[in-house]
């Protein structure tokens, strides 16, 4: 039976007075309403709703108190209302048995106050209580980090995303929660990630959420950067752009411009970015829109040259409109570039669809609207049967079903061994042969 209902004969007697009733004398009005019970202004109901109420009020009190002593904290953990054991769990003095009740406690918001009382203790702990408590309080918030309530868990996030003092296991455990208001908190601010953690997580992210809030560290060093680009997912890569502090290498920045020309949504990112070299601003201009080659003539620092040439782009695109994206032929006359394996390569982890389009057909001699239809149909075996024609490394076919086409994993044909084709010649002259390229 609660101590919040009729009165308990089984509490710890050595304090069971104080816990009924802890304030003696303070308490006129109750006086005066037992009065009126007595002389039957009150039912007996009525009477004891009156001391109900004033017990819980006492109790909620009396639970706030750090000098309660710890049988009374126990049992008020263990039978007090919800506000009282609220109360509890936010208590300083609070010990650990009323804690460990408290940590499997079925209201979410008892839970919750008692993560922000051990999470905001742990720095201020000396050495020796540190120790005690990394196998008490450290394991309440191993097991409040798995939380049923995703409010509880984003709560404990958001109260340790800045701390270096917390186990590294509870880190992980919430860096990789399905839920953004707990992982983004820990994996946009945590200090506890390393560059390999956060490129792990990136490799295996099954929410978006989780790429953009990386992207948004302060700072991303560039080998993450990499790791986002690659995945060529463009909220991310908006964050990214959007980071000052976000080092990109030059050639991961040119890959993303080559990407963002069959991209729209990178053109906005990219043109407000604030480390633009002069190449990548005239490549820029090369497919964006008006209104973003605007933006481009605006920025200061800009060559009389390059000013010049994005108000002849400007003018252009004013009087020929807008094109989504730039076209096969610019695309091969504003290439200084040989096309050969590695200009493939770096065009597939770019995502960069034109110039594998156009690659494949200069190098294979098939006609860039079949390689076309080749990649449109999702085939991952016409891909390695292209690539196996033009005499390329089967690697290159993989990356283009990854970046390029962007198949799904049981869609995907993995090279054999690694490094050998994984179809009979026989099979890949077919796959040509079916879209009537001669092998």
């Amino acid at each position: 039976m609660s101590i919040d209902g009729p009165l308990r004969l089984d509490a710890p007697k050595l304090h069971l007075k104080r816990v009924i009733w802890p304030y003696a004398g303070v308490a006129p009005n109750l006086n005066q309403q037992l009065e009126n019970a007595a002389r039957g202004k009150l039912s007996r109901r009525e009477a004891l709703a009156v001391l109900e109420e004033r017990t819980q009020s006492s109790q909620e009190e009396l639970a706030q108190q750090t000098d309660a002593g710890d049988d009374v904290l126990n049992y008020l953990a263990a039978h007090g209302g919800v506000a009282t054991r609220r109360a509890v769990a936010a208590n300083a003095a609070a010990p650990v048995g009323a804690n460990q009740i408290l940590s499997d406690d079925e209201d979410d918001d008892v839970r919750a106050e008692l993560v922000r009382k051990i999470v905001r203790l742990m720095p201020d702990l000396t050495r020796e209580e540190a120790i005690h408590l990394r196998t008490i309080s450290i394991e309440l918030l191993e097991n409040l980090a798995r939380d049923q309530a995703p409010r509880v868990r984003a709560i404990l996030a958001d109260e340790i995303k800045h701390l270096d003092c917390i186990p590294k296991s509870i880190i992980d455990v919430l860096a990789r929660d399905m839920e953004e208001i707990v992982a983004a908190p820990i994996l946009e601010y945590s200090p506890l990630l390393s560059d390999e953690d956060l490129i792990e997580i990136i490799a295996g992210a099954r929410a978006q959420h989780a790429l953009a809030a990386i992207a948004r560290r302060q700072p991303v060093s560039s080998d993450v950067s990499d790791a986002i680009v690659a995945t060529l997912d463009v909220p991310a890569v908006a964050a990214l752009l959007a980071n000052p502090r976000a080092s990109i290498r030059q050639a991961t920045l040119d890959n993303l411009v080559d990407a963002a020309s069959t991209i729209t949504a990178l053109h906005h990112p990219l043109t407000l970015h604030a480390d633009l070299s002069t190449r990548t601003i005239r490549r820029l201009a090369s497919f964006v829109g008006a209104a973003l080659l605007e933006t481009l003539a605006a920025r200061s620092g800009l060559d009389d040259r390059t000013r010049r040439y994005l108000d002849k782009r400007l003018r252009e695109r004013l009087r020929f409109g807008d094109r989504p994206a730039m076209q096969p032929a610019e695309a091969t006359a504003q290439s200084s570039e040989i096309i050969d394996e590695k200009y493939l390569d770096e065009a597939a982890k770019a995502g960069n669809r034109e110039a594998i389009i156009l690659g494949l057909s200069a190098i294979s001699q098939v006609p860039a609207p079949i390689v076309r239809r080749i990649l449109e149909s999702r085939s991952g075996k016409a891909i390695i049967a292209l690539v196996w024609k033009a005499r390329l490394n089967v690697r290159l076919a993989v990356k283009i079903q990854n970046f390029v086409m962007r198949l799904d994993a049981n869609e995907r044909v993995p090279a054999r061994n690694g490094n050998d084709f994984p179809m009979s010649e026989d099979e890949m002259r077919w796959q040509l042969n079916y879209f009537d390229v001669p092998a």
